[in-house]
């Protein structure tokens, strides 16, 4: 069954991922067990006051040992349930750090995003993507992989061969038919009940706000009184939440390619979904004039018309991958939008239509399993498909009100009519079937209120974290300023714009607050 079909929408990936292709193939083994058996360097915790419940968790000592790449690891345990901790249900939070090249000023603590992304796969493999020279000098870099993600406590559902057919596997019956759709469901609930007796009772707990309170744990046992944190576009959902639930343990913090928490889960589909309609017309606006091998010459609305029949056709007759999986427009939507997240990638798009256009489907598979942590034998890399629909599924209520759904399936054309799918309007099966439901967040504006200055990063060209969210949260956040910047692609920072990079530079070094939106790139 297209997982396209009966998961959360692919591009509704609040972030994507932002780590570099590097990770893709990079994966460290055996640290946990080098943590087993040798004592390393150790970290002194704050030792402030906590409940008596919670104090053994915040009064952990943590032991740092080598581990490849000048990285050092360390795992620390957290409750499952932070509202009814017990020893019997602690869950494994593993970190890789950094150390300062110069004189240490505390810990930064790196997230990039997903959710489901490796923050510790980030840091190990490639601290220097995540982050300036400036900044690993005064900094000891720490990236963590959050509850239910990589190495920590894990998500766990289906074996490679039943991801394949999750994410690729195609319906004999027509789209949109009573067959289709109970097959979808079917897909759904196989899909949770295998997630859930693969992974346990920590799926209940899988949640953004649990993560908050692993974080600030984290903080305090490195030995920081205060959290300097750096967050790329989930990542940001994190830090945010951060900044509300612990406004007196905030110190430096930037938030680049911000969300905005106050919209429902279709708003965010919907404004994400307009964002890579957007993003795709900017690339064939430019592409005729940027590329010479450009494949579209007529024009961006007769380029859209040609890729809205692409759709049509591969819908009607998905076409074979020499692997024997079949390309249909799920996969021609997810590959298409893996391109957009930067203009650096514009090229494959012309690779993957010249190629659609001939029956081929290299590119199509080669971006889709790039995003989907898919290796060249077919093996996944990393859990955070899985990861992110856990959750994803439990952080956001799910609409059932069929009137409300048809006005959003309008909604969600009028969007993007050039990649509009039209499914049943039955809402998100993944979701509506998963073992358990939506235990918060609650939808609200954030104030961050006593909270000392933090930094909101946008870019005007984000499709999947767009700028309007940045926006917003700058202006729900009393402490919050503002840094645009006036590009193309997802998040900002370290991708060499010297006004983007000199402020948040400066910022964390210095404490230094722009006393206005630079408007980096204008």
């Amino acid at each position: 069954m297209n997982f396209n079909a009966a998961a959360p929408a692919s591009r509704a990936r609040r972030l994507a991922l932002v780590v570099p292709a590097l990770a893709l193939t990079l994966l460290l083994s055996g640290c946990t067990n080098i943590l087993a058996n040798f004592l390393g360097e150790q970290s002194e915790p704050t030792g402030e006051t906590v409940s008596e419940e919670l104090a053994p968790y915040y009064s952990q000592v943590l032991s740092w040992v080598d581990c490849d790449n000048g990285a050092q690891c360390a795992t620390a345990t957290a409750p499952m349930d932070w509202a009814n901790p017990s020893p019997e249900t602690d869950i494994e939070i593993v970190m890789a750090r950094h150390e300062a090249t110069g004189e240490s000023m505390g810990s930064l603590f790196v997230n990039p995003g997903g959710p489901g992304a490796s923050g510790f796969d980030l840091i190990h493999d490639d601290v220097d993507f995540a982050v300036s020279a400036n900044l690993r000098e005064n900094y000891d870099v720490i990236g963590w992989d959050p509850r239910g993600v990589g190495r920590s406590t894990p998500v766990t559902c289906l074996d490679d061969e039943g991801l394949d057919d999750f994410i690729f596997g195609i319906s004999d019956s027509a789209i949109g038919s009573d067959a289709w759709l109970a097959e979808s469901e079917q897909s759904a609930i196989d899909f949770g009940q295998a997630c859930l007796d693969n992974t346990g009772p920590i799926l209940q707990f899988i949640d953004t706000q649990s993560t908050v309170r692993d974080l600030d744990m984290l903080r305090a046992i490195v030995g920081d009184e205060k959290l300097q944190y750096l967050g790329y576009s989930y990542g940001s959902d994190i830090g945010s939440y951060y900044i509300e639930n612990f406004p007196q343990n905030v110190g430096r913090i930037v938030l680049d390619g911000a969300t905005d928490s106050s919209i429902s889960v279709f708003d965010v589909g919907l404004v994400q979904t307009a964002g890579f309609q957007r993003a795709l017309e900017n690339y064939l606006a430019a592409c005729p004039e940027m590329f010479d091998d450009c494949p579209f010459t007529g024009g961006v609305d007769a380029a859209l018309t040609t890729i809205r029949k692409l759709y049509d056709r591969y819908d009607a007759n998905p076409v074979a991958a020499p692997d024997g999986r079949m390309m249909d427009a799920g996969v021609l939507d997810i590959a298409m939008s893996t391109a957009l997240y930067s203009q650096d990638s514009w090229q494959f798009l012309n690779d993957l239509y010249s190629e659609a256009a001939r029956g081929e489907t290299d590119t199509a598979f080669f971006l889709a399993d790039f995003y989907y942590s898919r290796d060249l034998d077919g093996s996944y890399t990393d859990n955070s498909l899985e990861a992110f629909i856990a959750i994803y599924c439990v952080d956001y209520p799910v609409e059932t009100d069929p009137a409300v759904l048809v006005q959003q399936q309008e909604l969600m054309r009028q969007a993007s009519p050039t990649t509009y799918r039209d499914f049943p309007p039955t809402g998100d099966l993944t979701c509506l079937n998963w073992p358990y439901q939506y235990i918060g967040p609650e939808i609200t504006e954030l104030t961050g209120e006593g909270a000392p200055p933090v930094l909101i990063i946008s870019t005007t060209g984000d499709p999947a974290t767009p700028y309007e969210w940045g926006v917003a949260l700058s202006e729900q956040l009393q402490s919050a300023q503002l840094i645009t910047y006036n590009g193309e692609g997802h998040t900002a920072y370290n991708g060499g714009v010297g006004c983007v990079d000199g402020a948040v530079d400066a910022y964390f070094i210095n404490g230094v607050v722009p006393k206005a939106d630079p408007n980096c790139g204008a």
